[in-house]
């Protein structure tokens, strides 16, 4: 989990969305919209909580943005969580099984983490041209300007607390995708006047490669 802690907040912690251990345990990847804006007043401090035990809350720091993919790197203190392995994700096709794990509704279900399984129903661009000038938004404009890139839409049901967590291949555990409800939503379905309960991902090789322009 990723959120920001005060020991003398009501309550303390306070779920901004998930995230999960890459490369040596310490790096935290996650979306970048889960901590951006953060309001860290004295005594708050942004931390990450493991799933299992011990799951104190430990100090993060943020490594590194890319705010084209979403995606964000996080360096938590504390000994090394157990990494997952990332995969080609140009590899993935219509039809693979996937799972994904989370803290749906920003933890308003508790700080279980839940999974779900389901199957990547399309490869997809993330901008698509809007039919008129009014449909035309903020996000959708910076994504066709930027010449937008593929994602993965999913046929299972994800929310927002999920956004930042790891899409996995359904038999190897291997990631592949970072679950994303919040970035998405915001360009592809910038003509919808009810955004649809679609669930998307952003391919992990764009995690690869922030990893990869790391020192």
């Amino acid at each position: 989990m990723v959120g920001i802690f005060n020991k003398l907040g009501a309550p303390q912690f306070t779920l901004r969305g998930t995230g999960f251990a890459v490369g040596d345990g310490q790096t935290i990847a996650t979306n970048a919209h889960v901590v951006a804006d953060l309001n860290l007043t004295e005594g708050t401090t942004l931390v990450v909580r493991a799933s299992t035990p011990p799951d104190r809350a430990r100090p993060a720091t943020v490594l590194a943005i890319d705010k084209a993919h979403d995606l964000a790197l996080l360096r938590v203190e504390g000994g090394a969580l157990p990494p997952l392995t990332l995969r080609d994700s140009d590899t993935v096709k219509e039809g693979a099984a996937i799972a994904f794990t989370g803290f749906p509704i920003g933890g308003a279900l508790g700080f279980s983490p839940v999974s779900h399984r389901g199957i990547v129903a399309a490869v997809t661009p993330i901008a698509i041209p809007s039919g008129n000038v009014q449909q035309l938004k903020g996000n959708l404009i910076r994504q066709l300007k930027d010449g937008g890139f593929n994602i993965f839409q999913l046929d299972a049901t994800a929310y927002p607390g999920n956004s930042g967590g790891p899409m996995v291949d359904a038999e190897s555990g291997e990631v592949v995708g970072i679950i994303n409800m919040v970035f998405v939503k915001g360009s592809k379905e910038s003509a919808l006047s009810q955004p649809s309960g679609i669930s998307y991902a952003i391919p992990a090789n764009h995690l690869r490669a922030l990893l990869a322009s790391r020192p």
